[in-house]
């Protein structure tokens, strides 16, 4: 059975979704604006994101918001916030690739309680709760039980264009590279991270990612038995965006490999 919390997050993303869905192939017609290098913004974007704070705000009055195009948004009840990207993905989209989603969490003073991340194209619904579990649609998640690198497929982010550390990041890989039975970069991190909680993914690190590509996500992990964290080892991976998840055999050999990287 679905909290009424979660049913609400499911109403707002399949609203939101509609647009998405509408427009999704479609992607010649769509105006889209440069927001930054690489850095797509559609109105499909932003319609999505009005939706999703229309309909929650509406069945939670007074919740704050955290959004990737609006930033953040006080409410009256000062302990909760909701965590959005309303497409993440959104290169995927505009070149018509069917790997995208929409991102909800919600944040009770310091600690996320609630996720969602749906994608609208193979209607794949992933949801947790605090104490109560993950599931994709209505099947309970585990994250993967394997215990060696040498066994796992691993996730990652590249950066591009003028972002991130790109001598870092083929340092990082090709530690990882050299021991992993694969390596896979999908271009969407909400969903990359709602993999591991699946046990699609083994594991997965990336740097540089926003909260709103990880709160949602890191509830997930933790609910499906999984481990998240700083790729270093600093305390509050949601501040610096520096991302690494796996269970725990393969958390540690990836954090191994990762730090040998540094040196």
């Amino acid at each position: 059975m679905r909290s009424a919390l979660i049913n609400v997050m499911i109403q707002a993303a399949r609203k939101a979704a509609r647009r998405l869905q509408r427009d999704f192939g479609e992607v010649e017609n769509l105006q889209v604006s440069m927001k930054g290098p690489a850095d797509f913004v559609s109105n499909a974007d932003r319609q999505a994101e009005d939706t999703l704070v229309e309909e929650l705000s509406r069945a939670r009055p007074g919740y704050g918001f955290l959004l990737e195009e609006r930033g953040g948004i006080k409410g009256t009840d000062p302990n909760h916030r909701w965590i959005i990207d309303p497409l993440d993905g959104t290169t995927n989209f505009l070149h018509g690739i069917p790997h995208f989603a929409i991102s909800i969490g919600l944040q009770r003073d310091d600690d996320m309680v609630a996720a969602l991340i749906y994608n609208p194209i193979s209607d794949e619904l992933y949801t947790a709760e605090r104490g109560r579990g993950s599931f994709l649609n209505d099947r309970r998640l585990r994250v993967a039980a394997r215990r060696d690198l040498s066994q796992a497929v691993i996730g990652c982010g590249v950066p591009h264009n003028a972002r991130g550390d790109h001598g870092l990041f083929r340092l990082e890989l090709a530690r990882i590279q050299a021991k992993a039975a694969g390596i896979r970069r999908l271009g969407a991190a909400a969903l990359d991270l709602a993999y591991v909680a699946a046990g699609r993914y083994d594991g997965f690190w990336e740097r540089g990612l926003k909260p709103w590509d990880i709160a949602a996500g890191a509830l997930l992990i933790r609910e499906a038995g999984g481990t998240i964290g700083d790729i270093e080892g600093r305390k509050d991976f949601m501040a610096t965006g520096d991302v690494l998840a796996a269970n725990e055999s393969i958390y540690g050999e990836m954090e191994r490999e990762l730090k040998a990287a540094r040196k």
